[in-house]
């Protein structure tokens, strides 16, 4: 087996929307928010690309998720290009934390059995072609 599994998740990151409730029937509901479902499948489609057939991992895992955003168009120019070189940085939404919840339940059962084997997560925001680019480190 592999000790590095990567993959991209194409298209702008999405973050992991809460869990809304609904009564049905007189009793309540919990679903996922459909934007989330929607990404999170995508996810698990670009995680089974990776895997190339293989069962999830057993063992420990780090997992890095580098999250790319658009540069607002309509920002100046010079705004524009100093978000290119990493001058200006992503502080609006979507939140870091919930693009990594997204990617950890999108992938699960797929890269891994169960979340609780990520014993490590790097995590990083930027600008540039949207999209997230997902590794996967198997610790021995």
């Amino acid at each position: 087996m592999l000790n590095i599994i990567a993959f991209t998740i194409p298209g702008q990151p999405i973050a992991k929307g809460r869990a809304r409730s609904c009564i049905r029937n007189g009793h309540i509901a919990h679903y996922t928010p459909e934007k989330t479902a929607r990404y999170e499948n995508l996810v698990k489609l670009a995680a089974q690309q990776a895997m190339n057939g293989q069962s999830p991992i057993e063992s420990a895992i780090a997992l890095i998720v580098r999250a790319f955003l658009p540069i607002p168009a309509s920002w100046s120019l010079k705004k524009q290009r100093a978000a290119a070189i990493g001058e200006v940085m992503p502080t609006k939404r979507p939140d870091l934390d919930n693009i990594v919840k997204a990617v950890k339940d999108g992938a699960n059962g797929v890269n891994w059995k169960d979340d609780s084997q990520v014993i490590d997560v790097h995590a990083s925001k930027r600008y540039g072609t949207p999209r997230v680019e997902v590794e996967v480190r198997i610790s021995e």
